[in-house]
């Protein structure tokens, strides 16, 4: 199927909006770039939610984790709608969602409500997230063309994960935490709108009657599940034992429910051949990885700043700065060095970058200086991170198919949203082991308190370099070395 055609209605000639990259590239990366940052807002505004609606600070990474776990739970069945009823359809579907559940969120009177707005966020999110992509996928050919528009899906992802924090500052000390939430609503209803003047539709050649509705709850159950029961081992109340263990082997049973269940099913959420590929297996594995570093380092740096360093939310958002602004600069510089070298080799660098700026973090003592201690982990931390997403995007979408688009899609955000939310709940997990010891040897005193709390979050982002390390072990072991696409000759002269 050429790009022309992929914009051909069902049963009409091909009569929707005339191509116009620069613009198809510009709303795609928008629409993704909502998504990804309510990953990350919420964090500066955790310590004045926890205050607010009572929520114990070994529950706040549920208002994380939930939002994440859902998201990639349900992006893989999302996906495969957008490729048999239409992708545009369900972006605009997925736009509509997320801005009445983000209406929802920003009027919570109490954590449950919260939780599951952020939940039925993520439902939302996940719509968006694969059509936008797999639209991107199917409306640019492989080669350069395509590896410059993922270049800019990789670095809005990530430049995104740090603008959140920046943004989140400023709403959370401006008009309230609750605006976090509200200024998704006009966006998606905007977006809703405006899509059909902007996108054909666009869907696989390849038509399915049935759809795993079964696989993606197992799926989104399992995960939930799973994170649920690492944040109870952790939790500050009494959690029976028995209640722990039994979510983890109800986690189990669920996920191996899952496995059997796209084995015997007519259209599984995930053929099991499509893992074959080695590119797009080794990329899911390092992006699990790899957005578990970031997950952690939003998550616990914002802490670290408010709740030790004395931080207000405006000036930990402004603290984020030259990380965002320097995740741009990596991206961009990442995005012209794969069209000339293998994306693999841009993707060690800028992994080894981001380990060794999560290890400055684990050094920083708890009267760190900005400028002496932070900010040098912030700058290796952006460049590395920028570059990583770019290549890793790549890297993963290797050799698909037009209609495999959607599934290749939804596997690497399953595996970068399933990534963030475990990495956090693993880190916390972690961090969080002995915060009841931690706090009664305390006794009150505000020095051993900052002490303790210091402790802590240099555990967490002793993890976050772990995973980092992690991904970067498994890039230099397992990722396939491809040569950059070859950049198309220039037309003769007639």
């Amino acid at each position: 199927m050429s790009v022309q055609e992929s914009f051909r209605p069902v049963g009409e000639e091909p009569t929707g909006p005339v191509r116009r990259p620069g613009l198809i590239l510009a709303f795609l990366c928008a629409a993704g770039f909502m998504t990804f940052l309510d990953v990350s807002i919420v964090n500066v505004a955790l310590p004045t939610v926890e205050h607010e609606l009572d929520i114990s600070q070994t529950a706040l990474p549920y208002v994380v984790t939930t939002y994440a776990t859902v998201l990639g739970g349900f992006l893989l069945l999302t996906g495969r709608l957008g490729d048999s009823l239409g992708r545009r359809r369900m972006l605009q579907t997925g736009l509509l969602l997320f801005a009445l559940t983000s209406l929802i969120a920003g009027i919570a009177q109490n954590a449950a409500m919260l939780i599951g707005a952020r939940g039925a966020q993520g439902l939302g999110a996940a719509f968006i997230a694969t059509s936008a992509l797999s639209l991107l996928t199917s409306n640019f050919e492989e080669g350069p063309e395509r590896n410059k528009a993922l270049g800019a899906w990789g670095a809005l992802s990530g430049i995104a994960a740090v603008v959140g924090v920046t943004l989140g500052g400023l709403l959370t000390d401006g008009p309230g935490w609750r605006w976090i939430f509200f200024i998704n609503v006009p966006i998606g209803l905007v977006g809703a709108l405006v899509a059909p003047r902007i996108l054909g539709e666009s869907r696989s050649s390849e038509r399915r009657g049935s759809f795993d509705f079964a696989g993606a709850v197992l799926l989104t159950a399992g995960l939930i599940s799973l994170t649920f029961s690492l944040g109870q081992t952790v939790d500050d109340s009494d959690v029976p034992t028995a209640r722990i263990y039994g979510g983890f082997v109800l986690a189990a049973v669920l996920l191996i429910a899952f496995i059997f269940t796209e084995r015997r099913a007519k259209a599984p959420l995930i053929p099991l051949g499509i893992f074959r590929r080695s590119s797009l297996r080794s990329a899911n594995i390092i992006a699990i990885l790899l957005i578990g570093t970031v997950g952690t380092l939003f998550f616990f740096a914002s802490l670290f700043m408010q709740q030790v360093l004395n931080y207000s939310a405006i000036k930990t958002g402004f603290a984020y700065v030259p990380l965002a602004l320097l995740t741009g600069v990596g991206a961009g510089i990442a995005s012209g060095i794969v069209t000339k070298v293998a994306a693999k080799l841009v993707l060690l660098v800028g992994l080894a970058a981001a380990a060794t700026g999560m290890v400055l973090l684990w050094r920083a003592p708890s009267d760190a200086s900005y400028l002496i201690e932070l900010l040098p982990a912030f700058v290796l931390l952006g460049l590395g991170l920028g570059a990583s997403f770019v290549s890793l995007q790549i890297s993963a979408f290797a050799g698909i198919k037009e209609e495999e688009a959607g599934l290749a899609s939804g596997l690497i955000n399953t595996a970068q949203e399933v990534g963030g939310a475990l990495g956090l709940a693993v880190a916390a997990t972690f961090a969080f082991r002995s915060i009841a010891e931690l706090e009664a040897k305390t006794r009150g005193v505000p020095a051993l308190i900052t002490k303790a709390r210091t402790d802590v979050f240099h555990d967490a982002f002793l993890v976050g370099a772990g995973f980092a390390v992690a991904a970067f072990l498994v890039t230099a072991l397992l990722l396939p070395l491809t040569k950059p696409a070859p950049q198309p000759a220039d037309e003769p002269a007639s």
